[in-house]
């Protein structure tokens, strides 16, 4: 290799932070211009695949030497834009983009089925652009910048929504579209309102300045604004009314990919906030932030799942379920603690994994029944085994039973409602995960002991190129179930240096 070469490698690898952004933005013109669907695909096959290998190199770099900081155009901050990478965000961004690459594989097969085909490659340039929003959105140190990449994300968001096959997912979109311009509104007030209280919209320069001039009036609407404009993208109950029908009327690709990533990003957006802006003892100890979102949280968990129960189409279930799921998330938040806010982000990650699993496994079905109504699972069991396994063991997860992702979640949460004297809370997480064991139950009893209609047609097992990625994540809930260092590992270490603990 010759000194140009190397050069050349040193300043790619430098300038890795921007390039998360900047080439999935420009692939999407590209998706644009090509016009065929396998070439878009191919290139965006290209870019997910890269950014999800630049995120394991941004990771390791945290790991190894700590916090990464990005001038944008060599201004350095507060001056100029930041891109900051720590531990907290380096999870969130292996999340967005191993997802995107994974549920990327699987779609040209489902696109097929329900998004005309000279329309794909607008759908992977929409697609592009959502993930560079919300890779955007994850590594920013730039506060305005945040509501920048949530409008890139959202817009692209409510495009892809619309590409379903009934008019269902037009409403849904707008209905998406009217909600989401209402939180993103409520962002833009409450940064505003820090901004005029401390002169910066550098993240790390706010917390300095916010610090030094404690709560007021002014800091605690800056808090409520943020907290609703989070908590609508996020589909905090009560403000999740977008989230069932969006989640049930977009291409089961569409549901599989936003379901793991918009309201993860949104979650971490809202953690970012409280944590290193306001600071968990102004936001908990003065604002008592965590008096609103533990009852929030709870009543998340237990409306979202008894909802479920009744559900007849599936994806609507899952949609529910993933009501009562950010339920637990926000319920680790605001247990204030680090064993809370461990349970909360370690969840984070696992439900992107277990939730994506569960819509890829709609995808197969929408495949071959055409239909995600509870009455086309008949003897599925029999007619898709491998699909309807990986349902199974993604939804044991979602139960929380041990040796899965989702046992490993909830017992950090009881460890941490524990650990601050909530026995209540750590029984209601307990007797709220018997709820999923209800609606999941559901369908494997129709799947496994239910025989198909006599005049049922014959259906083939889901395809390859569908069965892979749905049990590369169904065989991540227990692998990840098991072998925690990664997950819990990465999750602990975040909440530590959020509450400013020795690492």
């Amino acid at each position: 290799m010759t000194g140009g070469e190397a050069d050349l490698i040193t300043r790619v690898s430098d300038d890795l932070p921007a390039l998360q952004i900047a080439v999935p933005l420009l692939s999407a013109a590209i998706c644009l211009l090509v016009r065929r669907a396998r070439a878009a695909w191919a290139v965006a096959m290209v870019v997910a695949w890269g950014s999800f290998a630049s995120a394991c190199v941004l990771l390791s770099r945290v790991l190894q030497s700590g916090t990464i900081s990005y001038a944008e155009g060599g201004w350095r901050p507060p001056w100029g834009i930041e891109l900051r990478i720590d531990l907290l965000n380096a999870l969130v961004l292996l999340v967005v983009t191993g997802i995107c690459a994974i549920v990327l594989t699987a779609s040209p097969r489902s696109l097929d089925q329900e998004v005309w085909r000279e329309h794909h490659h607008k759908f992977y340039a929409l697609y592009l652009l959502c993930m560079t929003g919300l890779a955007g959105m994850t590594i920013t140190g730039d506060a305005f910048n945040i509501f920048v990449f949530l409008e890139i994300s959202s817009l692209s968001s409510y495009a892809l929504i619309a590409q379903g096959t009934t008019r269902r997912a037009l409403t849904s979109s707008l209905q998406y579209l009217v909600m989401g311009t209402i939180g993103g509104t409520f962002l833009l007030l409450g940064i505003g309102m820090i901004y005029m209280v401390t002169g910066t919209l550098n993240i790390a320069d706010m917390a300095v300045q916010l610090a030094a001039v404690g709560p007021n009036r002014t800091v605690l609407v800056a808090l409520a604004c943020i907290g609703i404009g989070t908590g609508i993208k996020l589909a905090v109950f009560p403000l999740h009314i977008w989230l069932p029908n969006a989640y049930t009327y977009a291409p089961a690709i569409v549901t599989a990919f936003l379901a793991a990533t918009a309201t993860k990003v949104a979650y971490y957006v809202l953690v970012r906030f409280v944590f290193s802006v306001f600071g968990a003892p102004l936001a908990f100890g003065e604002l008592r932030l965590d008096a609103v979102l533990m009852p929030l949280a709870i009543a998340a968990m237990f409306a979202g799942s008894f909802v479920a129960i009744f559900q007849d189409d599936i994806k609507r279930m899952l949609a529910y379920s993933s009501v009562a799921q950010i339920g637990y998330m926000v319920l680790g938040l605001s247990l204030a603690s680090v064993s809370g806010l461990t349970g909360g982000l370690v969840h984070l990650f696992n439900h992107a994994i277990m939730k994506s699993g569960l819509f890829l496994v709609m995808a197969a079905v929408v495949l071959r029944m055409g239909s995600t109504r509870l009455d086309a699972f008949a003897g599925l069991g029999r007619r898709m085994p491998f699909t309807m396994a990986a349902f199974v063991v993604a939804g044991l997860s979602l139960i929380g039973v041990p040796l899965t992702v989702g046992f490993v979640s909830k017992w950090y949460l009881v460890v941490g409602a524990i650990e601050g004297g909530l026995w209540p809370v750590a029984v209601l997480i307990l007797l709220s995960s018997l709820l999923a064991l209800i609606y999941i139950w559901r369908v494997v009893e129709v799947a496994y002991f239910r025989q198909p209609p006599e005049d049922a047609p014959e259906v083939s097992e889901a395809p390859a190129s569908l069965l892979v990625p749905i049990w590369v994540l169904a065989g991540a809930t227990v692998f990840f179930g098991v072998f925690t260092s990664l997950s819990v590992g990465l999750a602990s270490a975040a909440a530590r240096m959020l509450f400013g603990v020795e690492l």
